[in-house]
């Protein structure tokens, strides 16, 4: 592998590591095994904290691949908890508020479903790495400043349900979406459009174009992998 000239890498990136602590780790791995002082890598699209699954590295000149990459449809599972909502809609914070679930049943939100594939309108969270005035939304949140994201259109190709259950009102989804879609923020609608609410208790990227989380490494396995490769280009 020449890792100066270009190299892409397909990480599966764990709870609770940023994507930015993935990279760190990798890029710092990979400069010593070809005796560089720092390659020069990218990802090609952010992971919250809390979500697992695939992170593309490009690597030399594949960083020019970055925002092409960051285009392809991407795949999701997740699961909500209903009845619930917290500030970041998901688990990062604590629950602030509670709601009625005795009207919720699968087919309720089977039909609410369907309203959230196509172009559809959808406010980031506020906890999140969007812009303000050169500013990070969550660091103005940390800081206890108001934030006003306005809507932007993100599309949807497919929701679906893949369990439900009523007792907890735990429900899981897979879903297939574009470039900017946040899954925290469908969430979040999914329970307003419910009449209630809702925030993730886990998510995971299973795919970014054709590369599924079957073709990634782990972060724990990624030593082991780079010790096996062929280096060319030192």
């Amino acid at each position: 592998m020449n890792f100066t000239e270009g190299e892409y890498i397909y990480i599966n990136k764990p709870y609770r590591m940023t994507s930015f602590g993935a990279l760190a780790f990798v890029r710092t791995r990979v400069s010593r095994r070809i005796g560089v002082k720092r390659v020069k890598i990218g990802h090609a699209g952010t992971l919250d904290p809390l979500a697992t699954g695939v992170l593309i590295l490009c690597t030399g000149k594949k960083t020019k691949e970055i925002e092409r990459l960051q285009l392809d449809i991407k795949e999701y599972t997740a699961t909500l908890q209903l009845g619930a909502t917290t500030p970041s809609y998901d688990m990062e914070h604590p629950v602030d508020a509670t709601y009625p679930t005795a009207h919720i049943t699968e087919a309720l939100i089977r039909e609410v479903l369907t309203g959230f594939v196509g172009d559809i309108q959808q406010v980031p969270p506020e906890y999140s790495a969007c812009k303000l005035g050169g500013d990070r939304a969550y660091d103005l949140m940390r800081q206890g400043k108001e934030v006003q994201l306005a809507p932007k259109t993100v599309h949807v190709d497919a929701i679906d349900v893949t369990a439900f259950d009523p007792t907890s009102m735990q429900l899981s989804i897979r879903v297939v979406c574009g470039k900017g879609t946040y899954i925290r923020s469908l969430a979040r609608d999914i329970g307003q459009a419910l009449q209630s609410g809702a925030y993730l208790t886990a998510l995971c990227r299973t795919r970014v174009g054709s590369v599924r989380i079957e073709d990634c490494i782990t972060i724990d396995d990624f030593p082991d992998w780079l010790a096996q490769q062929e280096i060319a280009g030192k």
